[in-house]
Parts: structure tokens; C-alpha cells; sequence
């Protein structure tokens, strides 16, 4: 079920504040806004929605037998690639870049937040359909620059089957062909990244690919590599 609403503060804290009530939520089911008032990005950012943009939440409840939650990072990721890749001319545009970012011709065209409450993850995500968002720091594109922006309700189902696809692919195969996937869609191996982990310096390096966890590897002037668990991870083409 999509459940839409005319105008939230953020999709994400609606459905935190229904797990946190004890409200039934099912897996599944899909919270999406027309107008998001308060929308978040990792590391605190905001996230500007417009009107006709894709914004929504789900939730996938963990059980035992489940890979690494960290792992759903990658899953959000693909299914929006794959959400996305049939609108497109030339889907080579399309890039994953780690955990979870789209670009399209090296600019942020999504952004994906997962967000722990109790035995579940939420997964929020915003995409551009119909305007790109202007970021001080990143170029941003919208699906609408390359020809008329996709019906958002649309679209959104076809979100919907494509993360049951994924969700249900990880289930069932784990991690290794997981990652496998993630990385026959994202920027090529050696492309120059600076990474921004919590607390440290920035750090250049190229890309080295996934470890089997799913983490980044960044290979550093060194020659040695480094496993990147959490930060924020740039590429040239994105700066403005």
C-alpha cells in the first residue's frame, strides 16, 4: 500500500513516530508526501523537496536470519536504480556511488536516509522527478532535464515493486551477490574519491571496489587500502 499525504515535516520521523507509538507498520507499506517541509540527508543535511519530486518511507522489519542490516544501505541504493534506469535513454549516465547515491551524468539526482528504531529500519528517499534541489557544495540534476518529468504516483509503484525485489534478493542470497550487482552500476573501480569520515580528516584516494561486508575500499597514495564503514564520499565530477 502507498499511502500519500499533501505536505509533512519528513517522512522518515512520521513513520519513527508511528514505531515509536507502537502503531502497526507494515513492511511493505510506503509513506509518501507531495510537499516534505523538514526532509533530511545523512550527516545531518537538509533535503529540499519540491512538488512533483518523489518523497517516501519504508520500513523493513528485521529478523534473525537477516544479513547485516548495514547492508540494506546497498539495497535502497539498486532498487532506486532500478526504479530509475527504465526512464532513461542512455542508462550508462546512471551511477551508484557509495552507499546509496544516484547520479546521473555525475550529478546527485537522489538521496537515500536509513534511520534504526527498535527492530526496524526506515528507509527514506528523495528523487528528483521534477526539480533538483539547489546544494552548495554538489551539482544536482532532475530526471526532467532530459524530458518530461515521470509521473510521481507512477513512479512511485514502480519504486515500491523494485525495492520488494531487492529486499527479497537479499533475503534469500545475502551479501555477496549483493554487493556483486552494486558494483556492475557504480563508478568504475580507480575513480578519484575524497571521503569524509566522522571525526577525521578528509581522505583522497581511488576506488578499490567493496569488501565482502560492503564497505568502501579506498586505495590511498600509499598503495595501501583503507575499509571506509561510515562517512561522506565525493566525487570530482559531483563539485560544483
Amino acid at each position: 500500500m502507498i499511502r500519500t499525504l499533501v505536505e509533512t515535516g519528513s517522512t522518515n520521523s512520521d513513520l519513527a513516530a508511528q514505531l515509536r507509538a507502537g502503531e502497526a507498520v507494515r513492511e511493505g507499506d510506503w509513506l509518501v508526501a507531495d510537499w516534505q517541509v523538514a526532509g533530511r540527508g545523512r550527516q545531518g543535511r537538509t533535503w529540499f523537496d519540491g512538488t512533483g519530486n518523489f518523497m517516501g518511507s519504508t520500513v523493513v522489519r528485521l529478523g534473525s536470519r537477516d544479513p547485516a542490516p548495514a547492508s540494506l544501505a546497498l539495497v535502497a541504493g539498486l532498487a532506486a536504480y532500478e526504479a530509475v534506469v527504465p526512464y532513461l535513454v542512455e542508462p550508462g549516465a546512471l551511477q551508484l556511488k557509495w552507499p546509496n547515491d544516484l547520479l546521473l551524468g555525475g550529478a546527485k539526482l537522489a538521496g537515500i536516509l536509513l534511520e534504526r528504531e527498535g527492530d526496524a529500519i526506515i528507509v527514506g528517499m528523495g528523487i528528483n522527478l521534477a526539480r533538483a534541489p539547489e546544494l552548495p557544495d554538489r551539482r544536482t540534476v532532475a530526471l526532467s532535464a532530459l524530458g518530461p518529468a515521470p509521473d510521481r504516483d507512477g513512479f512511485a509503484a514502480n519504486l515500491a515493486t523494485a525495492f520488494d525485489r531487492e529486499l527479497e534478493r537479499w533475503r534469500t542470497y545475502g551479501i555477496e551477490p549483493l554487493v556483486r550487482r552494486w558494483e556492475s552500476v557504480a563508478h568504475p573501480p580507480g575513480t578519484a574519491l575524497t571521503v569524509h569520515p566522522p571525526g577525521e580528516r578528509p581522505l583522497e584516494g581511488a576506488f578499490a571496489g567493496l569488501a565482502p561486508d560492503g564497505s568502501l575500499m579506498l586505495r590511498l597514495a600509499d598503495g595501501s587500502t583503507r575499509a571506509i564503514h561510515a562517512g561522506d564520499v565525493m566525487l570530482a565530477t559531483e563539485e560544483r
